[in-house]
């Protein structure tokens, strides 16, 4: 199985071939604690969580992944939220496959999830290019970071 390389250190991924087809993958996510199918996107969001909980020490037990979120009578998946340590979200993830360019119309994705999440961080990737901004919700405004935080400085 052929996958590309992405802007993001080496990690071991435990990959398996799926049941379903012959060629279909599953890739176990550390913080599920399960196999899951291994898509282009699954693939960005693995990265990026080995990165937040290896690299720059988020907890793994404050982190949840694909929850259902209520967007007025719509009922949407974000792919994973980062907690405080008094468990309120802080930081909403939200991945592309690769071949997606990281465009306004993904930006606006996450605002309208942050409409309901209010959350102070957004961050935004497809493996290739990674967008960290802290948000304003009272003034509606954003501001680029040029590095993704660590944990302690959220």
């Amino acid at each position: 199985m052929e996958l590309p390389r992405l802007n993001f250190p080496d990690y071991n991924f435990n990959i398996k071939p799926s049941t379903v087809g012959k060629r279909a993958f599953k890739i176990f996510d550390k913080i599920r604690l399960k196999y899951v199918s291994l898509t282009p996107e699954e693939w960005v969001r693995q990265h990026v969580l080995h990165f937040l909980t290896e690299e720059l020490k988020y907890p793994k037990g404050l982190i949840g992944v694909e929850k259902e979120l209520k967007l007025g009578v719509l009922s949407k998946r974000f792919d994973a939220l980062i907690y405080s340590f008094d468990h309120q979200p802080i930081m909403l993830l939200e991945c592309k496959a690769p071949h997606v360019p990281i465009s306004q119309e993904v930006f606006d994705q996450a605002a309208r999830y942050n409409l309901v999440l209010r959350v102070p961080y957004l961050l935004i990737a497809n493996g290739h290019e990674l967008f960290c901004c802290r948000v304003n919700n009272e003034e509606g405004s954003y501001e680029f970071l040029g590095e993704v935080p660590g944990y302690q400085q959220l």
